[in-house]
């Protein structure tokens, strides 16, 4: 069966959204459009100080978390933004499924899994039809989380500091095989 979501999983700071960014850049190179939300790490001074959402279609940014952040759900040391996460994280993946030929969502995690909109988005995104590509928190323990994992039509690969070099093809590979399929 040809695999539609492919997930990468792999402990912190591994480099899942680096891998994950890059397999969005080479599948833009070929010519599909590509929506989604991205989470990356912000550092001040070689401390991490949070998290933010970046529309990769748009390229609007808000924060998923922050140590400063006075309310929302608490994670570690973190409080996480609801409003940009719907603002700007559900926005970007609604319209990926909508407009784009692939939907990037990263992360499916403990931060986002907060968001009833957020699971919504992940759903809506799952039954789209649409090749997804996203990362897996490696130690989310949620409903949906179990359920996208264990779809007959993904595939989870798990990054390491060994292979995240050469993972991207490998990904990138499974999706093009997908891409090339439905376009026949």
């Amino acid at each position: 069966m040809l695999k539609r979501v492919l997930l990468l999983t792999g402990s912190p700071g591994v480099g899942k959204t680096t891998l994950l960014l890059k397999i969005v850049d080479i599948l833009r190179t070929k010519g599909y459009r590509i929506g989604g939300m991205v989470s990356r790490e912000v550092r001040s001074g070689g401390t991490r100080i949070g998290f933010e959402i970046l529309d990769l279609a748009s390229g609007k940014r808000g924060w998923l978390a922050h140590i400063n952040q006075k309310t929302g759900p608490q994670v570690g040391k973190y409080r996480v933004n609801l409003e940009d996460l719907d603002k700007i994280g559900v926005e970007a993946v609604l319209k990926a499924v909508r407009e784009c030929d692939v939907i990037a969502i990263d992360e499916i995690g403990p931060m986002e899994l907060f968001s009833e909109k957020f699971k919504r988005a992940v759903r809506e995104a799952l039954e789209s039809g649409k090749l997804l590509v996203g990362v897996v928190h490696w130690k989310a323990r949620d409903k949906l989380v179990d359920t996208v994992k264990r779809r007959e039509d993904a595939e989870t690969f798990t990054v390491t500091y060994e292979n995240r070099d050469m993972l991207n093809q490998n990904v990138v590979e499974k999706a093009l095989e997908f891409l090339t399929k439905i376009r026949e």
